[in-house]
């Protein structure tokens, strides 16, 4: 005689509290975390053009290993009938990435006019949202939100291409120094809860 399979209990649901309780012992890991942004994020504040050409180069970088990816994948699907749209789309990829490697300045330049062109692009398509949601909703702060993307996006755009030297360095800064002092108050928290 066989005995019937036993089935695993079910795993417990999923317990916030518990997670915090297990990151407790690694805040000092988290706030390390954080301390290591905000003073990268300092830096490439401080070094704005050095952060953009970086941030150039490393985009370039994905966009060529994007690019191979997508080609490859594209050359091995032939039975799939739009499987040159997806080759083409990788050469495309890979001719973005290589041009932005041989000359980060010009790709910084075209970066920087997409980026506020994006932010126009987004504030306009937030604040057409905005209008659309009921007024008790929410309506004041999304269309502030809008406001502000599309104010962003005119800075960007009117001081084109004299500021494609600073800002997406700066935008990096500023965002590092956000995520590290975010990790820092997380980590600072963890530490209080006992």
């Amino acid at each position: 005689m066989t005995m019937p399979a036993q089935t695993p209990p079910p795993a417990p649901p999923h317990n916030l509290g518990a997670s915090m309780h297990a990151l407790h012992a690694r805040w000092p890991w988290i706030v390390g975390l954080g301390a290591a942004l905000t003073v990268l994020g300092l830096l490439a504040l401080t070094f704005d053009g050095i952060a953009t050409i970086a941030t150039v180069l490393i985009n370039g970088w994905v966009m060529v290993v994007a690019g191979l990816v997508e080609i490859y994948i594209g050359s091995r699907a032939k039975e799939w009938k739009p499987f040159f749209l997806w080759v083409l789309a990788g050469v495309l990829y890979l001719a973005a990435g290589i041009m932005a490697l041989a000359n980060p300045v010009l790709a910084s330049v075209v970066f920087t006019l997409m980026l506020g062109a994006g932010l126009l692009a987004a504030g306009a398509v937030r604040l057409y949202l905005a209008f659309r949601l009921p007024a008790n909703a929410g309506r004041p702060l999304v269309s502030l939100s809008a406001f502000v993307t599309m104010f962003l996006g005119i800075i960007v755009v009117t001081g084109w291409p004299a500021n494609s030297l600073f800002v997406l360095g700066m935008l990096l800064g500023v965002e590092l120094v956000f995520q590290g002092v975010g990790w820092i108050g997380f980590g600072l928290k963890l530490k209080a809860r006992r």
